[in-house]
């Protein structure tokens, strides 16, 4: 295809109607894929086989050379799986889950020590989602917190936490970014570091979507789906529906077999993140031109360092568990149920990179962005470009891809109009991506975090998406505010006021479930 065209959102359209209508996420993306393919082929059958062929493969090998990226992170994967089962065959999740219950008493504070672990860990989304779903999930699952809320909590502070972190993988990308957009337009003043922390307050979405998870744990706002999850575990004491399949850590007999202790899982997990924040300064050290701080994360290889620090806890896991001396046959079969449980999400992630890859193909980004254009008022543009970068990240599932197309784009129209507003316009672009990246089924990091948190997909996109638009009314209100009056702290204000008023509603309206038995 030449120019984009209005045919490039039909298969991104088509996967999300399927996977609301059917809940089953394979053969959407595999339609949405079949679609996509034949529009780029020109409906030929054969040619858009041999398309789907070319970009599959391109995920395992790349001129010849074996994709890094990619495949890493099916390692990772595999190695959380392989990990998380043998801390629950070695007893180190019961262990943990005992001791927090001594410590943790309420359902609040279970949830609320999740929120604060998912605010330390800001190094990078993937290892947040993956890595505070699988600490927390023994913590919640004895105060019978619903794996949908898990996945939620994991996942709305994951994204926002990395996006406004200077020290983060996001944060590193995103600054490059900013640096050439403002040398492109000869803005001196500041540079790429100096305008992220201007930016930071004015990523509103980024801050409503953190309050909202903290007022939604506080004022036990259960609505929608997620009150449905909630009430079969609070009064049914039923975490996950039985019947679900392919979650990690369920439906094992192989698993928690044996008398463990809080340090089975602690350590492991310790030297997990050791070790991955220590590669991940290595690897950024070893590329970087200049060793500062932040050339460490604009440089630093994300993927492998997950990989190295996962086999470096791995590794740890294997030893505590042989000190419990389980026979050969168990601990094979406790490694291979741990490889099942991640192949569910590993399937799904294929499927999404693969429709990612054609939907970037089709110009499906670039179609949304034509939308701006110089006619609409100045004042409108900050809210409008939330929008359509939310737009474009949940059609598209990915922030990152969205960023490094409507990030120059917003530099462009700002260039063009009005020069001022070009780091609230850039602000709202990095908002809205983490909108749609929240919203989307497609969306790597919102697959990763209901495969962290033990969450069927499809239950943790329906539960999340209620939570999240509410979290963007406030947001865009603040935009509009931000956009007509000039002012950060006002379009703040505005957005923390609404995002908290919407709570308030909520509380007032809803009855909290209860459970005579639990804290």
């Amino acid at each position: 295809m030449n120019e984009p065209s209005i045919l490039s959102l039909l298969p991104p359209i088509l996967a999300l109607l399927m996977i609301v209508a059917t809940r089953k996420v394979l053969p959407s993306l595999g339609v949405g894929i079949i679609i996509g393919a034949l529009v780029l082929s020109d409906w030929s059958i054969t040619e858009g086989a041999v398309l789907i062929w070319k970009i599959f493969a391109g995920i395992f090998v790349v001129d010849g050379a074996m994709n890094d990226w990619e495949l890493y992170i099916i390692f990772f994967l595999l190695i959380l799986g392989i990990m998380a089962a043998l801390i629950s065959f070695s007893g180190g999740s019961r262990a943990f889950g005992e001791w927090a219950l001594k410590r943790v008493k309420t359902r609040i504070g279970a949830q609320l020590v999740t929120l604060l672990f998912g605010i330390l860990v800001f190094i990078d989304d993937y290892f947040n989602s993956l890595t505070v779903g699988q600490v927390s999930r023994p913590l919640t699952d004895r105060h019978y917190i619903s794996r949908a809320k898990l996945a939620y909590i994991v996942d709305s502070v994951a994204a926002p936490i990395c996006v406004i972190a200077p020290l983060s993988s996001w944060g590193a990308y995103i600054i490059t970014i900013i640096a050439d957009i403002l040398s492109s337009h000869n803005q001196t003043q500041y540079g790429g570091l100096q305008a992220f922390l201007y930016m930071i307050p004015m990523n509103f979405y980024a801050m409503t979507a953190v309050l909202f998870v903290f007022l939604v744990i506080v004022w036990k706002l259960d609505f929608g789906p997620m009150r449905t999850h909630e009430k079969r575990a609070v009064m049914h004491h039923q975490v996950l529906d039985p019947k679900r399949t392919g979650v990690p850590g369920e439906q094992s007999q192989y698993l928690d077999e044996h008398k463990g202790k809080v340090r089975d899982l602690t350590i492991p997990i310790l030297v997990l993140i050791v070790s991955t924040v220590v590669f991940m300064i290595v690897t950024g050290a070893q590329a970087a031109d200049e060793v500062t701080a932040l050339s460490i994360f604009a440089e630093t290889d994300v993927a492998s360092s997950l990989v190295y620090g996962g086999l470096f806890g791995l590794g740890v896991t294997m030893l505590l568990t042989m000190t419990k001396k389980p026979a050969v046959t168990e601990f094979m079969k406790t490694i291979f149920a741990g490889i099942q449980s991640m192949l569910p999400a590993i399937y799904i992630l294929i499927l999404a990179w693969i429709i990612v890859s054609i939907i970037d193909d089709l110009g499906t980004g670039e179609y949304l962005a034509d939308f701006i254009d110089g006619t609409i008022p100045l004042f409108l543009l900050p809210a409008l470009l939330f929008l359509l970068a939310g737009f474009m990240a949940f059609s598209t599932g990915t922030s990152w891809g969205t960023f490094s197309i409507l990030l120059p784009i917003a530099g462009e129209i700002a260039a063009a109009l009005d020069i001022s507003l070009i780091l609230p316009m850039l602000a709202a672009v990095l908002a809205g991506s983490i909108l749609g990246d929240h919203c989307s089924p497609i969306s790597d990091t919102t697959i990763l975090s209901s495969t962290g948190a033990g969450s069927h997909h499809i239950d943790h996109v329906i539960t999340q998406l209620p939570y999240a638009m509410f979290s963007a009314v406030g947001a865009f209100v603040g935009y509009l505010i931000l956009g007509a009056t000039g002012s950060t702290p006002a379009g703040l204000a505005a957005a923390i006021l609404i995002t908290v008023g919407i709570a308030f509603i909520f509380k007032i309206k809803n009855k909290p479930i209860t459970d005579e038995n639990r804290g």
